[in-house]
């Protein structure tokens, strides 16, 4: 099977039409069009339905060309790869965050990663946990650092720090740590959180400390932005939940944190990757090891 065909096969399935295709991938159209029946010939299978005005994938044909995708990605990865070692490169890293990852001990193990291994191009790519954990498995990122993710498949993973969650609160709120007593207290007020389609486990934790507390949050903002939430926050708009570390380097006037010591509900910073990755990373994955994630 050739990789040059699976591309033009990818390309036309973006397309939907041999003509334009044949344009990108410069090749003739009957070239195309015989490509494309001798690979359904070899697999066996129709990948597409045609007639003379519409091309369309049938569902084998969808199926195919997402994992094609997959592989193509990793293939390409892996040139790109090989190409920089043989430079004297040394590669990339492709490394994805959330918010409160980059607010807490990210920037300081990326110190670390580039003056170990200065060679080490460090790819940062902010994502949210559902995200991450999508683009683990397609091979888009080589590694994920997110809270309380959602494991699916096989994936590795490695609890890397453990935090509390606190309530933020504008400044002029009139709940403040000396009259502070429990969540319950927030029972009326409105809540600003991320969108479950976000990271489904994350939100239904936060969610658990009203619920525990006798009451199901009343949402009245969502946003996938840690950045956005805060703002509107201090806007008087409503008060949201968030790891402690993705607090801490915020320095205003305009807004206040309570940290939650005593709730069961913890903010888990989890990493990510494929097991292959290790063979490939070695050096990476022992500084990793060794970093002091907690007194950063």
């Amino acid at each position: 099977m050739d990789i040059e065909v699976l591309r033009n096969f990818l390309k036309l399935s973006e397309t939907l039409n041999f003509t334009k295709t044949s344009d990108k991938v410069f090749i003739a159209q009957p070239a195309l069009s015989r490509q494309i029946k001798k690979l359904e010939d070899e697999l066996s299978i129709v990948l597409f339905k045609r007639n003379k005005r519409n091309v369309e994938l049938t569902p084998a044909g969808a199926y195919f060309r997402n994992e094609v995708q997959k592989i193509i990605n990793q293939l390409d990865y892996c040139i790109k790869q090989s190409a920089q070692i043989e430079k004297g490169e040394m590669g990339e890293i492709r490394i994805a965050y959330t918010h409160s990852v980059m607010q807490s001990f990210l920037p300081d193990l990326v110190k670390k990663l580039n003056h170990a291994l200065p060679g080490i191009k460090i790819i940062l790519i902010e994502m949210s946990n559902t995200r991450q954990v999508e683009a683990i498995r397609n091979r888009e990122i080589d590694i994920s650092l997110s809270t309380n993710p959602t494991i699916k498949g096989n994936l590795k993973s490695k609890v890397l720090k453990e935090e509390n969650f606190a309530v933020v609160l504008p400044k002029n709120h009139p709940i403040n740590h000396s009259n502070f007593v429990s969540v319950a207290q927030f029972e009326t007020e409105s809540f600003i959180l991320a969108p479950k389609a976000d990271g489904e486990l994350y939100v239904g934790i936060i969610e658990s400390i009203c619920i525990d507390a006798g009451y199901l949050p009343n949402v009245i903002h969502e946003s996938s932005h840690a950045s956005t939430v805060i703002r509107l926050v201090e806007a008087g708009i409503g008060i949201t939940i968030e790891p402690l570390s993705g607090l801490i380097r915020y320095h205003n006037n305009n807004i206040k944190y309570i940290e939650l010591k005593n709730i069961k509900q913890k903010a888990i910073i989890v990493m990510l990757w494929n097991a292959d990755l290790e063979s490939a990373h070695a050096g990476i994955f022992s500084l990793i090891n060794d970093f002091d994630f907690y007194n950063t």
